[in-house]
């Protein structure tokens, strides 16, 4: 059986049926039947209104967000999609913070669920900093199709592992 490095953490049986749509090359076909739409947040000056946004709508009461970009720096070799920094500094008597949110840039060109996902999980990071059972429930509460999006997007990136592309329609 080809290693999932990806769906690692998933049942064998889980895992078999991945390896079927792969050999029978329905991979992609799949992720585009169930995702066939990008999306035009392709600025860093839109992801950060679009997180903003989505901070707004459910987590009011957290600490504003200073910085929200695409890094190209984030990628897969460092096992990470996105990052949310928090930075605290005494500045004179006062102890200033700053949140930051770094989007990897693989999700200019994904999806717009798979972009919402990843936002979605770092901003659950600015009320709970482990992932624990309250850190899925908010991102759950965020989006409630949490679980299948991630799912689906470590199906992309299998698709992307393995083949280089999926071509998402604007």
């Amino acid at each position: 059986m080809q290693t999932l490095k990806y769906l690692a953490g998933y049942s064998e049986n889980v895992q078999d049926q991945v390896v079927k749509l792969i050999d029978s090359d329905k991979l992609n076909d799949y992720l585009l039947n169930k995702y066939q739409f990008g999306h035009d947040i392709k600025t860093d000056k839109a992801l950060y209104q679009y997180v903003v946004d989505l901070k707004n709508q459910y987590l009011k009461q957290s600490s504003p967000l200073s910085k929200v970009i695409y890094d190209d720096k984030i990628d897969l070799v460092h096992q990470a999609l996105g990052l949310h920094t928090f930075v605290s500094r005494v500045q004179g008597s006062q102890l200033k913070s700053k949140n930051e949110i770094r989007i990897g840039v693989i999700f200019k060109n994904s999806s717009v669920d798979f972009l919402r996902m990843i936002v979605v999980h770092e901003l659950a990071h600015l009320r709970e900093k482990d992932h624990n059972k309250a850190f899925y429930k908010l991102c759950e509460y965020m989006e409630p199709r949490y679980h299948q999006l991630e799912f689906d997007m470590r199906l992309y990136l299998t698709q992307l592992d393995l083949f280089g592309k999926t071509s998402f329609r604007n």
